[in-house]
């Protein structure tokens, strides 16, 4: 029975010490994950004549400026980057969502003819993966090397995260299709307005794996992207952090000329890069990790 409002929950003194240890735990690591997001932030917003004597344990700006801002968000290549970034990830991450339901309904079902030989190829998919060849022959021969769908459809259906969704959906009472099947519904209605809502946490789990991987995915895009403005952020991030192309944002006559904002420093202008590459993954997270706290068959089944 659980205890009425506004009384306190008694605690043995063993509990108080795990609950003080869960609590301190939980409060380092997230000291540990905000410390290096909070330097960045402050490094990014610092003035740049005091960039240079910053740690990498300042979490407070020297000075306040918005230059590499201005500069990073004005600039055509991060612009491209970003909307290439949005619409790669959002096509893939749709295609992905949508095939990987279709083709884990159609593996969770007994009667299905073939689905244990149709199971193993997909496992051995895990175990034997094609290399960075094979799939660049296989894109050259399809005529998409240099194009969006070159980066879109490379693991269209991702074989983990497929075996997740065909778990989930073995577990679904039969009771419910076979109530559905009663009420005159045809399997694409069982599947679209049966299965799909009572799959949304899964789906939903799915759907932030695959838009974090595509959205951190730059190894492909280098490889097969040759023209420049079809960049995602990731290579634009990787050309400019990694490579150290202060040329890259700045460009070439400004600094050649020592003017503006060729004299901002590299460091700060890395720090608003690696911002502005993590935001929006940051952002998506809370509005997805509601639906994990969802009962799977909630209100499903009434006794």
């Amino acid at each position: 029975m659980a205890a009425p409002r506004g009384t306190a929950i008694r605690r043995t003194p063993l509990e108080r010490i795990e609950y003080a240890i869960i609590v301190t735990t939980l409060l380092a690591m997230g000291v540990v994950m905000l410390q290096p997001i909070l330097n960045l932030l402050a490094v990014s917003f610092s003035d740049p004549s005091q960039v240079a004597g910053k740690s990498g344990l300042d979490i407070w700006p020297s000075g306040f400026s918005l230059d590499v801002w201005a500069l990073l968000l004005q600039h055509p290549n991060v612009q491209r980057g970003i909307l290439n970034s949005i619409f790669i990830t959002a096509t893939a991450t749709f295609i992905g969502v949508v095939g990987t339901a279709l083709m884990a309904w159609g593996l969770s079902r007994p009667n299905l003819p073939g689905r244990r030989v149709i199971f193993l190829l997909v496992l051995v998919t895990i175990v034997f993966e094609p290399g960075i060849i094979p799939d660049y022959f296989l894109m050259k021969r399809m005529g998409l090397l240099d194009s969006y769908w070159s980066v879109i459809l490379y693991k269209a259906v991702n074989a983990w995260y497929l075996i997740i969704l065909v778990r989930f959906f073995e577990e679904i009472p039969e009771e419910l299709l076979e109530a559905a099947e009663l009420d005159g519904a045809n399997p694409f209605q069982i599947f679209f307005q049966v299965v799909l809502p009572l799959a949304k946490p899964a789906l939903a789990t799915i759907a932030l794996f695959y838009l974090v991987f595509h959205w951190n995915e730059f190894f492909r895009a280098m490889i097969y992207l040759n023209d420049q403005t079809k960049y995602p952020l990731q290579v634009v991030l990787r050309q400019f952090v990694v490579e150290g192309d202060k040329l890259a944002i700045v460009g070439a006559d400004n600094a050649a000329n020592n003017i503006g904002v060729a004299q901002i420093n590299l460091k700060a202008l890395k720090a608003g890069m690696i911002i502005i590459t993590i935001l929006p993954i940051l952002a998506i997270y809370p509005l997805i990790l509601k639906f994990f706290t969802k009962g799977t068959m909630s209100g499903a089944l009434k006794g």
